[in-house]
């Protein structure tokens, strides 16, 4: 390492959720941290839905009362369910009748404010950030020393003793390193904004986000995640050709009220709904690695592997991620024994490899099927219930032992 660089124990790529997580537990340590971010915040991001398992781990980073206390000024609106909706049937799950031991309800946040919050959290807390700035090389060994450019092109050097990739979709060390490998999953499309969504139907639950799935098309699904000042996000997901009969001159912003306009129960409630932020469209967003970490660096969360929005699992397993690889990191740094592929790849591999099945089950049909089933036994809807709520790594749950088989029996029966 260089004399006149600066030197960190960690530098973390990235400032969202995974990034602050990580920075806030390993500050805890007493390490010192460095978290560098591309772009200036407070910036819009997509996944607003959080699951009641991410409350347990913003307690032990010391940041839920930071959130709880910030929850009426930022407008995030209290979570305690999941409902579906399909062909006029309605099906909701109440957190609290969820198998697994833990927290039962959560927020619907606006990601702005709410990756804004757990960065200053992390501030304060001893962490290090740089906003602004892009990583444009890097050399992992001996020891990482990283090239930054500001937004005015000046170049800095950093040196660390390792570093943690929570860039999200930018996937940075991915890129850099060659990692990426394709995603099992189709390639699917999405089309999402903020509205102002104007509902006044009595029966409208703002405590749940909303699911629904095309009348027709199963493979083709709708959010509605209410936030606590009348405003809302609302997204489509299908394949790219659904979108391109919709509109063959791919503007956003007809996808999406083209698409709307299919719904039963999305179309009804959002009849005054009016757009407050630009429609947006990404296609390809499912990705995967070939490897979760290597010599002085690890992935978390989607700069690893991301699945696909349906259950908002996406920040459950960027904390998931934090969590496992700063405890990894304190073992490394305190000189006991410590293992990245038993102690790190595997553990989270487990919890979301039964997301992957949950979202593979869903596609297929199944998943809907047994949501969607009024005779299903209480304790059946409970176990499916705590996976919906994030506790995907609960292994006394049968649907996280072997969530393929038992989704694939229970669905046949469903169906029959």
């Amino acid at each position: 390492m260089s004399n006149d660089a600066p030197q960190y124990d960690v530098i973390i790529i990235g400032a969202g959720p995974a990034g602050s997580m990580a920075a806030s537990l390993l500050t805890q340590q007493q390490l010192k941290v460095l978290v560098v971010e591309k772009q200036q915040f407070p910036r819009f991001s997509i996944g607003e839905s959080l699951l009641p398992q991410s409350m347990t781990y913003l307690q032990e980073a010391k940041l839920l009362s930071a959130v709880e206390n910030a929850a009426d000024k930022l407008g995030f609106q209290y979570k305690n369910g999941a409902a579906f909706y399909a062909k006029g049937h309605y099906s909701d799950f109440d957190f609290s009748q969820k198998f697994s031991a833990g927290p039962s309800h959560t927020y619907q946040v606006k990601r702005a404010d709410f990756d804004q919050l757990l960065a200053n959290e992390a501030e304060k807390q001893g962490a290090e950030f740089k906003f602004g700035y892009q990583l444009t090389d890097i050399q992992l060994e001996p020891q990482p020393s990283l090239t930054l450019e500001d937004e005015q092109g000046d170049i800095t050097q950093v040196e660390a003793r390792f570093v943690l990739d929570a860039s999200g979709f930018a996937r940075v060390l991915p890129r850099l390193l060659n990692l990426d490998q394709p995603s099992d999953f189709p390639v699917r499309s999405s089309v999402f904004c903020h509205i102002e969504d104007k509902i006044t139907d009595s029966g409208y639950d703002r405590n749940k986000i909303l699911i629904e799935t095309h009348p027709q098309l199963k493979d083709v699904w709708y959010w509605l995640i209410p936030f606590a000042d009348g405003t809302a996000s609302l997204g489509c997901v299908a394949k790219p050709e659904y979108f391109e009969r919709l509109s063959p001159t791919a503007v956003p912003e007809s996808m999406l009220e083209q698409a709307v306009a299919q719904t039963q129960r999305c179309k009804k409630l959002l009849a005054s709904s009016r757009n407050i932020s630009p429609v947006q469209h990404i296609t390809g967003y499912s990705s995967n690695v070939k490897q979760l970490y290597g010599t002085n660096y690890a992935l978390l969360g989607n700069a690893g592997e991301f699945l696909d929005p349906i259950f908002s699992s996406g920040v459950t397993i960027a904390f998931k991620s934090a969590k496992l690889a700063s405890e990894v990191l304190t073992r490394q740094f305190s000189g006991e024994q410590y293992c990245w592929q038993s102690q790190f790849a595997q553990p989270l591999q487990q919890g979301v490899d039964t997301f992957k099945a949950f979202v593979c089950s869903w596609y297929q049909g199944q998943l809907q099927d047994i949501i969607h089933f009024e005779q299903a036994p209480a304790n059946i809807r409970e176990m499916v219930c705590s996976v919906l709520a994030g506790y995907a790594w609960d292994h006394d749950n049968s649907f996280v032992q072997q969530p393929e088989r038992r989704l694939r029996v229970l669905g046949e029966l469903c169906a029959s």
